[in-house]
């Protein structure tokens, strides 16, 4: 396999290049430096592996948390290279908010912090509750998303509110997704605090309500977005191999889709866990199921079939709500996976230069746009596209981590580590800042 460069293989972040005429001397002095660099760098450098291609700082123990200077919650985070950033502003101009990649900026420095606290929020799922759970460092609470072409402002949850009165918002897909809308919650409640309404037998779809707006928030529980038999319980241990229907989508969620005014939907990392898969009443094939005696399809083909009915039932609905459909979710295991002892302890951000998105995720977000784009194309004017792939992809310092469980014993050989979802407060918030940018764009 011909190895390519970052450009190739990292497209999620824009490049600038620059040509200039010099001197033949100033030439030949650069060649000389450049070879120097090179030697250095064949010799000196390196590397290990992670989730997502991390090319520095180096990996740590499992044990060591990296503090940063400034602990006690809510202080901000030391100073950094990128203050130079200028602060959020209201956008002003329509036609920079057309041209601005949303999807294309850093992590700064953000010394407001959140718009919510653990404390004042009542509605974060435990293992999402880091502070709560004793995670010693608050660092990571004070960075802010900063689209390099244009401002973007905090969410404001009564502009937002005042949106959505009389209307109905859902998100369906996985724990992300369930991660996603408490977010939305928290910060919504420094306005109006929401009832819940409606949940099913395992907490994983619910319905929320905001009398003062009659505005409804849901959360649809599908993983898959098309028909799946799961045998898996809360902490991801299964029974059996998962039974997926490649023809057929989740009606949990296309029998409520025509009340709602807005959708967020996403799928994606489900595709990879052990699967059977059946097409017209069919065995046709699997994913990852050895000793079954049966053909490896591969993740892709499933995935990549599972969005085309997706967005071709929405193209075809008679029903036009506004779809944000979210890319993959990258996570940040080190040295090893959720079930084989990975594990996220890093407090601050990484550069942009620092990690590349995984291989996998690289072939799931190909898959997504490709399918996207292909939908978009059609004429489909009500279907947006959430990319968070490259801006989550540079915060490992988000996560959970052994923070999962109630103050775990910090020498415990057993000690589960979430790596995937996001804490609360935590970057998943600015996912929010972009969504409401994209509604007033």
């Amino acid at each position: 396999m011909v190895k390519e460069t970052k450009s190739d293989l990292n497209p999620l972040f824009a490049q600038k290049h620059s040509h200039h005429h010099v001197h033949v001397f100033l030439k030949l002095a650069v060649s000389c430096l450049l070879v120097g660099l090179a030697i250095r760098l064949l010799f000196f450098t390196d590397s290990f592996s992670l989730s997502s291609v991390v090319h520095n700082p180096p990996p740590l123990a499992a044990n060591a948390i990296v503090q940063l200077p400034i602990l006690s919650f809510p202080s901000p985070p030391p100073p950094s290279p990128s203050l130079h950033f200028p602060p959020n502003q209201t956008q002003t101009s329509p036609r920079d908010a057309e041209k601005c990649d949303l999807f294309v900026g850093d992590w700064v420095p953000d010394p407001n912090g959140p718009m919510y606290t653990n404390e004042s929020c009542r509605v974060i799922e435990d293992h999402q509750n880091c502070m709560r759970n004793g995670r010693p460092d608050s660092g990571y609470l004070y960075w802010r998303w900063n689209p390099r072409g244009c401002q973007l402002p905090k969410f404001s949850p009564k502009k937002f509110l005042d949106m959505m009165r009389d209307k109905s918002w859902a998100f369906i897909g996985d724990s992300i997704s369930r991660n996603h809308v408490q977010s939305l919650l928290c910060i919504l409640s420094q306005v109006e605090a929401a009832d819940e309404v409606y949940h099913d037998e395992e907490y994983r779809s619910k319905i929320w309500k905001f009398p003062s707006h009659n505005f409804t928030l849901s959360v649809i529980w599908a993983p898959f977005l098309i028909k799946a038999d799961i045998f898996e319980d809360m902490n991801g241990v299964s029974s059996s191999e998962i039974q997926l229907y490649l023809d057929t989508l989740d009606d949990k969620w296309t029998n409520q889709y025509k009340n709602f005014d807005y959708v967020v939907i996403a799928g994606g990392k489900w595709f990879l866990k052990t699967a059977i898969y059946h097409e017209n009443n069919t065995l046709t094939g699997c994913h990852n199921c050895h000793g079954k005696n049966l053909t490896e399809v591969g993740f892709e083909h499933a995935y990549r079939k599972a969005l085309q009915q997706v967005f071709d039932f929405m193209t075809h609905s008679e029903h036009k709500a506004v779809v944000f459909f979210r890319t993959t979710t990258p996570d940040h295991f080190e040295n090893g996976e959720w079930f084989s002892g990975g594990y996220c302890n890093r407090t601050v951000p990484f550069k942009e230069d620092q990690v590349e998105v995984s291989y996998v995720d690289s072939i799931i977000r190909g898959i997504e746009l490709e399918e996207f784009h292909k939908t978009k194309n059609s004429s489909a004017n009500n279907l947006k596209l959430l990319d968070t792939t490259g801006l989550s992809l540079l915060r490992p310092d988000g996560h959970p981590g052994p923070y999962r469980q109630f103050h775990p014993k910090p020498n415990a050989k057993k000690v589960q580590n979430d790596c995937l979802h996001w804490c609360l407060p935590g970057p998943i918030d600015s996912w929010n800042d972009i969504v409401l940018q994209m509604l007033t764009m």
